[in-house]
């Protein structure tokens, strides 16, 4: 049994080189990238974007899972992937010269798929593409596009966790983004958009529409429901802390709040994804084919006997 695992991870001789080739130019960009990493990985360390750390481990994993022998590429593969790498280290110094951080940043993607394309051609590109693209949810979201979704996002959750507050037959009402409880003003400040729980599991939904075998409709489905389940588990943690409020005190509704919720939210969002995963299974039943039915002979005897 150890061996027939072992065997998993022996390389064909044919593989060898490139593999090695591949290895190598993936570290030189690396190296060449080596301060551009050093600060993405500094957002890491921010609550919103924690994921960043997992993201290149579960590419290396979907590129093993994925993985298909290495073919010689064409000349029109190798000559694309010469464009597209000069193309992503002239953004990388149109980034850094302008001081655009972000163009420098992202610069790092087309860099690896012109690699994949040098060494394997199209064929390469097909299998571990979408392990390469998935490394962009370890970038932060730009500026503009953070500030345009806090506010709509804020509002969301604010309108929907007070109309949950009146139809449980509590006394709320909104006022921009607060919600009003008697003498207590409950804010839906930044960390409580559902900004940061949208991001994760975004990240997680496309991580499991990719290791997963289901048709392009389901994938699409689970992709896009991925934010309003989010959303729905923000409201839900908002709304169950407004009635902590009015029910056992500040100071629990707090706590709850700030340290329970935390831990809850993720599976409770896993919940609702596994029920859409159910749903989405048993929606269309695909029937066997039994071949083609042989219309003059539906429910007719077969005859056992010549007749006379």
């Amino acid at each position: 049994m150890a061996e027939s695992f072992l065997s998993q991870f022996e390389i064909r001789r044919d593989q060898q080189r490139p593999i090695a080739i591949l290895t190598v130019l993936v570290l030189l960009l690396i190296a060449v990238y080596w301060n551009t990493l050093r600060t993405i990985s500094t957002v890491w360390n921010t609550p919103a974007y924690s994921h960043g750390w997992l993201v290149p481990v579960f590419a290396l994993v979907l590129l093993w899972m994925r993985r298909e022998p290495i073919q010689e590429p064409t000349p029109q593969a190798r000559w694309t992937g010469v464009g597209l790498l000069a193309l992503g280290l002239t953004l990388r110094m149109v980034g850094g010269y302008f001081a655009y951080p972000y163009v420098e940043m992202v610069s790092l993607l087309p860099c690896l798929f012109a690699i994949f394309l040098l060494v394997g051609g199209w064929q390469l590109l097909r299998w571990s593409g979408p392990a390469l693209a998935f490394l962009v949810f370890m970038y932060p979201l730009p500026g503009i596009v953070e500030r345009g979704m806090l506010d709509p996002l804020q509002r969301v959750a604010t309108i929907c966790s007070t109309y949950a507050l009146q139809t449980l037959g509590v006394a709320a009402h909104r006022s921009g983004n607060h919600i009003i409880l008697g003498e207590l003003r409950l804010g839906v400040v930044d960390a409580c958009s559902g900004l940061r729980m949208s991001t994760i599991f975004l990240a997680l939904a496309v991580a499991i529409t990719l290791v997963t075998e289901r048709p392009w409709w389901e994938r699409i489905t689970i992709i896009l429901s991925a934010v309003p389940i989010a959303l729905i588990v923000n409201v839900i943690r908002i709304t169950v802390t407004g009635i902590l409020h009015r029910t056992v005190g500040t100071q629990i509704a707090d706590a709850v709040f700030h340290d329970l919720a935390g831990w809850v939210m993720m599976p409770m969002a896993m919940g609702f994804l596994f029920v859409e995963l159910q749903l989405l299974q048993n929606l269309f039943i695909e029937e066997e084919d039994r071949g083609p039915v042989m219309v003059g002979q539906v429910g007719m005897p077969r005859s056992t006997s010549a007749s006379r």
